[in-house]
Order: structure tokens, then C-alpha cells, then sequence
């Protein structure tokens, strides 16, 4: 399974949440398979995702959260792991998606290989945590990782590839996502 796949497990389940993407790759599979005023993309600041994840659902605790990561941009901002866990919003949900790779930038290796993600975010005391790999086995815990109380942290094994970006580049500047999810919050007119 790889991230294009995985997304579109998880897009049917995908209500009104609030979806915040990691930057490079993330952010363009996710763009690809479904675009929503709730959808912020992160256009560069590598590993601020969660970050920005977890400001939102401490802001509006009636919403949501959903962030999307890549192993590369966990292991860039393990700090946000221990502040999620410290701060306990029960409507934040963390999803990595680990090819053991930062794939936006030519595949280098991570070290997710040695550095179990799901085990340290269970370490730094996320309500949940849990480990999945392939499209059924996603599909069978997606609904209640989404619905469960968080924080929650699921891992999904996926591989590297196929060569080239998993979908096309965000048509939105950060100011229009921005603007259109302030809306869609019903900060702003």
C-alpha cells in the first residue's frame, strides 16, 4: 500500500473533520484524493503539522483533528509528541504514514526502521496507539481510530514509491487555505 492508497482508505471516513497535512509528498497525495475547506497543506515547515494540529484542537475543542504526518516529519518535531500527550485533546487524531523515507526529497532513509514512532508517542502518554499495515487492516480500524477519544496516534506501514510525486502540486497559496478554513471554522465571513 502506498500513501495515495492509504488516503483514499481513509478519505470515505472523513466527515467535517478538520485535516491538517504535513508538507512535501503528504501534502500532495492528500491533495489528489480530496480536497476540502477543512484541509490545510503544509507548504514547507517540515514537521509543524502536528504542531499545527494540536493549536487547532485546543482552540476548538467541538472539532475533529486530524493530522496527517509522514515518519520524516515526525522524527523532525518529536517534541510535538510529548506536547499532545501533556495537553490530552481528546479530539486529536495523529496518523503516520511511515515508508521509511523522505520521499519529497529523493528517498533518503529515515530512521523509523530503529525508532518505533507508535511506541514513543505511546511513551509520551497518548490515550491510544496502535500499528497497522496494508488496506485491510486500515480499513477495519480507521473508523474507530477516528471516532475513539484521543489523543490517538495510528501508524500505517506504507511503501516507498512508485518514482515521482503522488499527486499534483496545491493550487492553494498558505493564505487562501488559511482564509478558507478560518471560514469553514466559522472564525471569519
Amino acid at each position: 500500500m502506498r500513501v495515495a492508497e492509504a488516503l483514499a482508505v481513509i478519505a470515505p471516513h472523513l466527515r467535517d473533520h478538520v485535516c491538517i497535512h504535513s508538507n512535501g509528498y503528504m501534502s500532495r497525495a492528500a491533495f489528489g484524493v480530496r480536497d476540502d475547506e477543512r484541509c490545510f497543506y503544509m507548504i514547507g515547515s517540515m514537521g509543524l503539522a502536528s504542531s499545527i494540529g494540536l493549536g487547532v484542537a485546543l482552540v476548538r475543542p467541538a472539532e475533529r483533528v486530524v493530522v496527517f504526518d509522514g515518519d520524516g516529519n515526525v522524527l523532525m518535531n518529536m517534541n510535538t509528541l510529548a506536547r499532545i500527550a501533556a495537553a490530552a485533546p481528546r479530539n486529536l487524531v495523529h496518523l503516520c504514514f511511515d515508508n521509511g523515507a523522505h520521499a519529497s526529497t529523493g528517498a533518503q532513509p529515515t530512521i523509523s526502521d530503529r525508532v518505533a514512532l507508535d511506541e514513543v508517542a505511546r511513551a509520551a502518554g497518548y490515550r491510544w496507539t496502535g500499528r497497522v499495515a496494508g488496506p485491510e487492516g486500515l480499513a477495519a480500524v480507521i473508523p474507530a481510530v477516528l471516532s475513539q477519544d484521543g489523543p490517538s496516534f495510528l501508524l500505517i506501514k506504507i511503501a516507498l514509491g512508485p518514482p515521482g510525486p503522488p499527486g499534483p502540486r496545491i493550487t492553494h497559496t498558505p493564505e487562501e487555505m488559511t482564509r478558507r478554513m478560518r471560514r469553514a471554522l466559522g472564525v471569519e465571513r
